[in-house]
């Protein structure tokens, strides 16, 4: 018996798509994983645009858990630096457990015009920082500075504070330091004076840069060290942070513990001490002379003693001095007769027979 063939029967097209399908994504599903972990921290507004005195409700995902974070209103997308932000108008926020914040923040008319950004960045520990596009409506739009190109490529190799405090700093003098750092030119052209940025600051607040001009030329390849420096206000004292940046780039940050000026203290309790003495003194000198005088009386005479009989008897009655308290009656030098008191004689010896 002849056996029946039958013909081969087609795969499906669909049948094949679909088991392709199932193995892209089993094997895509752990890169998906990867990128989503090594996605940085991102935010966004709940509107593109918003007029000055309303508020714009600002999201976040995978920020550091329990990290705090400032939001600004930023002109010119932040290229000057917080400088470009309304800095009294921003607010800081608190990343929850799971990576995620969000926070209402009060729209501002930024210092710069135009385009603007929300900016949010880090306050402490590791730097994270990210922008999101945002139009105050009203405000005045400008076409973004130049940035500055070349191929000089600065980077801090080491930095350190130089300095002491005087005696006139513990007494509310402005605190001063060196910032000493060793700058190599990682570029292809030499840097010729270059203009850096040193700013300061304090706790939550946003550093004040300051321009500083360095006279002379970093080779490419080459290193120098640079000396700027650092001064702070009158009366600082506690935790600083000193920032060094170079064509908006952030170089290096050195922090710096500023001791509390005690003797601004010291002065101001003497001054009160004083001032106490010296209203004190002024009120009891009032007091005396707007009080009431009264008559002084002098006091009676104090009654005559009782008359005795000297001691001396006759003596006293002939007007003779009465006798001392220190002597008896009989060895007074006023009671002996004057006729007792004579000269010492000399005995006269017989002078013996037969001498001349």
């Amino acid at each position: 018996m002849n056996a029946r063939r039958h013909p081969a029967t087609p795969v499906r097209p669909s049948a094949v798509l679909t088991v392709l399908a199932l193995v892209l994504v089993t094997l895509g599903a752990p890169l998906t994983g990867g990128a989503a972990a090594a996605e940085g921290p991102a935010a966004k507004v709940s509107k593109a645009e918003a007029g000055t005195g309303g508020t714009v409700t600002v999201t976040g995902a995978h920020w550091r858990p329990r990290a705090l974070l400032t939001l600004l209103i930023c002109g010119q997308n932040m290229i000057g630096g917080t400088n470009a932000c309304a800095n009294g108008d921003g607010r800081a926020v608190t990343v929850g457990k799971d990576g995620t914040f969000t926070k209402k923040l009060p729209v501002s008319e930024p210092p710069k015009p135009c385009p603007c950004v929300i900016h949010i960045a880090t306050v402490t520990g590791e730097a994270a920082a990210a922008d999101v596009a945002f139009k105050v409506a009203g405000h005045p739009v400008a076409p973004l500075p130049k940035e500055r190109t070349g191929g000089e490529r600065l980077s801090v190799l080491s930095a350190r504070l130089d300095g002491s405090s005087g005696v006139l700093t513990w007494f509310g003098a402005p605190p001063r330091r060196k910032l000493v750092v060793t700058v190599g030119n990682l570029g292809s052209t030499p840097a010729r004076d270059p203009v850096f940025e040193v700013g300061s600051s304090h706790g939550v607040f946003a550093p004040s840069w300051e321009e500083q001009r360095w006279r002379g030329t970093i080779k490419p390849g080459k290193k120098a060290q640079v000396k700027l420096d650092v001064e702070l206000s009158a009366g600082a004292h506690g935790d600083y942070l000193v920032s060094l940046r170079y064509g908006h780039k952030l170089l290096v940050e050195q922090p710096w513990a500023v001791g509390r000026p005690w003797g601004v203290t010291l002065f101001w309790i003497l001054l009160c001490v004083v001032v106490s003495a010296t209203v004190f003194r002024i009120g009891m000198a009032v007091v005396d002379r707007v009080r009431p005088r009264t008559a002084r009386t002098a006091p009676p005479p104090p009654p005559f003693p009782p008359s005795s009989p000297s001691p001396s008897g006759p003596a006293a009655a002939d007007g003779a001095p009465p006798a001392l308290p220190w002597f008896t009656p009989d060895t007074a030098p006023e009671a002996r007769p004057h006729h007792q008191i004579s000269a010492p004689t000399e005995e006269i010896r017989p002078t013996p027979k037969g001498t001349t």
